[in-house]
């Protein structure tokens, strides 16, 4: 213990310890002071235009006056160059992607408006209408025959006409409900 605080006392400047255990010191040093006093901080110069790439070879002269020469034809000359070259160097024309799904914002350069196709239905809700009075309990029981409902849970949906028997059933499970229901007095329908 008595050398941890001869060696904080010969260390000079004020450190900051942090006892750890009673073997561990740790000590930071408020000021950070570099071996040689007299040394200046390395000064980088930074490079007048950024070269990804590294450094290139300066353009040639006729590169030079090719430049010179676009940039001098009015805007509507200029807009050509790029079609004309394409044509010249024989480039393949460059075609947009199809994507499925994915609005690219009119990129196809035709109208603005976009084709819209609608997806089939798969799956179908099935709606009870109406249904005659006499034939409510035979409808109750037909709604209980394709649902999990109880009778009391049948009756009070019943007497909601209209409402939603069953929802999300393909076609042909629907068209054979609503056949079903058809059949005891009921009117049902698609949607």
């Amino acid at each position: 213990m008595k050398l941890a605080t001869l060696y904080r006392l010969a260390r000079g400047p004020p450190v900051v310890c942090q006892k750890n255990n009673l073997l561990q010191y740790r000590c930071f040093q408020p000021d950070f002071v570099p071996r040689d006093p007299k040394s200046k901080p390395k000064k980088y110069k930074y490079p007048d235009v950024y070269e990804p790439y590294g450094p290139r070879a300066p353009p040639s002269d006729k590169i030079v006056q090719l430049a010179e020469k676009i940039a001098a034809l009015p805007l509507e000359e200029r807009v050509k160059i790029g079609p004309t070259l394409h044509l010249k160097v024989s480039h393949p024309k460059l075609v947009p992607l199809d994507v499925e799904g994915v609005d690219t914002g009119g990129a196809r350069g035709g109208s603005a408006k976009a084709e819209v196709k609608k997806a089939e239905k798969t799956t179908f809700d099935i709606k009870l209408e109406k249904f005659e009075a006499g034939a409510k309990l035979k409808v109750i029981k037909e709604i209980r025959s394709f649902t999990d409902l109880g009778l009391k849970e049948a009756k009070d949906l019943v007497e909601k006409v209209p409402v939603i028997v069953k929802q999300q059933v393909t076609k042909d499970e629907a068209n054979s409900i609503i056949e079903k229901i058809k059949a005891v007095g009921g009117v049902a329908v698609m949607e």
